[in-house]
């Protein structure tokens, strides 16, 4: 879990657009989503692990026990039920609503955070460096 501790700024995304569609994001929401660039701070106290993302858009806050479902509102307002675990060197986070689900697995490479996002057979990609 170490690796990922730290506030981590998003340098480059892929196909977030198209992700954003896929899990029923508006399209006005999705123009403003698609112009900002957030800022995520993973952080660890005891084994509860929080995750704050903000940007100029919406800020965002979950707490969590890896391997413990919770309920969580997403930046687009989902009501889901998510859980994290961690795999190996891949930090996997499960979010399910309304017989949809999906998947946002973060993984460290060179340095960079690598977010995979995955809904069906739409995969996002968003890269994150370590902030100073």
């Amino acid at each position: 879990m170490e690796a990922f501790l730290g506030t981590w700024k998003l340098v480059d995304s892929n196909n977030f657009d198209g992700y954003m569609k896929k899990i029923g994001v508006s399209f006005t929401v999705r123009q403003v989503a698609n112009l900002t660039k957030p800022t995520t701070t993973i952080s660890m106290e005891g084994d509860t692990i929080t995750m704050k993302t903000q940007s100029t858009f919406k800020n965002t806050e979950i707490s969590f026990k890896l391997g413990e479902e919770f309920a969580e509102t997403t930046a687009d307002d989902r009501k889901v039920k998510s859980i994290v675990t961690l795999d190996g060197k891949k930090l996997n986070h499960i979010q399910k609503w309304d017989d949809n689900e999906t998947s946002l697995v973060r993984e460290i490479e060179d340095g960079k955070l690598i977010l995979t996002l995955t809904m069906g057979d739409v995969v996002s990609t968003r890269t994150y460096e370590k902030a100073t």
